[in-house]
């Protein structure tokens, strides 16, 4: 197996996505000084690879089961031992954060099965597809690792819950952009509604909403503030170099990549100045 396949892999098996929303997770714990709790990062880790991959490969292993290619197959077998480690590990935990976790898990049932009128899920709903994926990387990434250890109402906690739902819905925009010669006219995305150039305005404008919004923490530190500015400003120059025709790992590696970076700055940062 060749580098670029191993690449590939990684990415098509969402270890990629799961790192990132781990990633966030961390970052929540340092930015709340809270101790880095290693069973939850591992849960959320296979939590969001076992999500993922029945949001993206369920139905075509339903269909085509006896046709899989052998990278499919292997991302099957895969997530099977992923789930199975997310089963152990989930024992692990206390019973609020596996009733967080099961709210959580019911979001990502509804953005796949067909609840609503039509045979629709979520994921089919005119507009909410952003929305959705914007809350549960919050949910998951802010409040499930302060569950039991910080008070959910806090103005802080309010404060990155929403910074983060901003945060994901701008990581999201150049995965819309991209997107826009696949997706139906009646998803109603953000990029279909206001344009390629318009959607890069909003993204900006809402990395930047982030920032102001970290001014009016309580317990904000400057290291949250330096890492934050150097994020925006990476974040905001991929959105605005977003194309509808991308390089193969535009999108799925480099602006997925975001967080992971995020969090190795953040964490660099809090070693240094211990």
């Amino acid at each position: 197996m060749n580098l670029k396949s191993v690449l590939n892999f990684y990415i098509s098996s969402s270890i990629h996505v799961a790192l990132s929303v781990v990633s966030l997770a961390i970052i929540t714990m340092l930015d709340f000084e809270i101790l880095l709790d290693f069973n939850l990062c591992l849960f959320i880790f296979f939590g969001a690879i076992t999500g993922y991959n029945i949001v993206k490969y369920v139905g075509i292993a339903g269909l085509h089961h006896l046709s899989l290619t052998k990278n499919l197959r292997l991302i099957q077998v895969f997530s099977f031992f992923i789930f199975l480690a997310l089963l152990y590990i989930l024992f692990q935990l206390s019973w609020h954060v596996i009733v967080f976790s099961a709210v959580m898990g019911l979001f990502t049932l509804l953005y796949i099965l067909p609840f609503f009128g039509g045979g629709r899920n979520l994921r089919a709903l005119a507009g909410l597809k952003i929305y959705v994926i914007a809350f549960v990387w919050s949910g998951v990434t802010v409040l499930l690792p302060l569950i039991g250890k910080i008070e959910l109402t806090q103005w802080d906690v309010l404060l990155e819950f929403t910074q983060r739902f901003l945060f994901v819905f701008a990581l999201t925009l150049p995965f819309e952009i991209r997107d826009l010669k696949f997706d139906m006219a009646n998803l109603r995305t953000v990029a279909q509604i206001f344009g390629v150039r318009n959607s890069k305005i909003i993204g900006v404008l809402t990395l930047l909403t982030i920032l102001l919004l970290e001014f009016i923490k309580v317990a904000s530190d400057i290291r949250s503030v330096i890492s934050l500015i150097l994020i925006i400003v990476l974040l905001s120059n991929l959105i605005i170099n977003s194309r509808i025709r991308q390089t193969k790992y535009y999108s799925s590696l480099w602006v997925e990549g975001v967080p992971i970076l995020w969090c190795l700055l953040l964490l660099g940062m809090h070693f240094i100045y211990l």
